[in-house]
């Protein structure tokens, strides 16, 4: 099973990422660690996209795709792909369905987070005293929440008229969000599950373990 799940920066994309991850054991492909993991250990690329984000640009479309194909490549995660913060335009819906295709793979679920330039602005200050990051401040994050907007709505139109895409108030407490993407996960066809029992502290458990998709 891949998903695609969607915001605008700030929209908590990455803990509601994190929570799939853990819960349904697959694997979480955040384009914004692949760009930091190259900023950080200071290649030539990681150079030009640190460049680029400090500006309030959005690093483009190929340098995106390339690292991304990395791991659609690798066996090891097919059909168990988080695709967090992409696509964001068409261009690289279109990149994505070809990777995809070329890799034997489909997507099966698009999420997408909702949320409002005033809450992303507050998240941002909030998370800017936590961590410290780089692109955190608020002229930069208007300006990416202002281009996520403009070149978003085309996206939501295309995986709506494909029957994939479920709208999200990312208004809500994160535990209500996480409930909601469990429920449409769960109930998603040909997502297998089984249970099992364990032995802890003397007493015996029954765990609900879930399996991969058929799809």
């Amino acid at each position: 099973m891949n998903i695609v799940i969607f915001g605008p920066p700030g929209a908590g994309k990455g803990t509601q990422s994190n929570f799939i991850v853990e819960k349904f054991k697959l694997h979480q492909l955040s384009t914004g660690e692949l760009l930091r993991k190259e900023i950080k250990n200071r290649t030539n690329l990681g150079s030009q996209i640190e460049s680029i984000i400090n500006a309030g640009n959005l690093v483009s479309d190929d340098i995106v795709s390339d690292l991304i194909e990395k791991y659609i490549s690798d066996k090891t995660y097919k059909n168990r792909l988080i695709f967090d913060g992409y696509p964001r335009n068409l261009i690289q819906v279109k990149n994505l369905d070809n990777l995809l295709k070329k890799y034997d793979q489909k997507i099966d679920m698009v999420l997408k987070l909702s949320v409002s330039l005033e809450t992303i602005k507050r998240r941002i200050s909030e998370r800017k005293d936590l961590e410290k990051r780089v692109d955190d401040n608020e002229k930069v994050a208007i300006k990416r929440f202002e281009m996520y907007e403009k070149n978003i709505e085309p996206v939501i139109k295309f995986y709506k008229q494909s029957n994939l895409l479920t709208v999200i108030n990312g208004e809500k407490p994160i535990t209500e969000i996480s409930d909601e993407i469990s429920d449409l996960i769960e109930g998603f066809k040909g997502w297998l599950w089984e249970i099992r029992q364990y032995k802890y502290a003397g007493k015996q458990i029954l765990i609900k373990i879930w399996l991969v998709s058929q799809g």
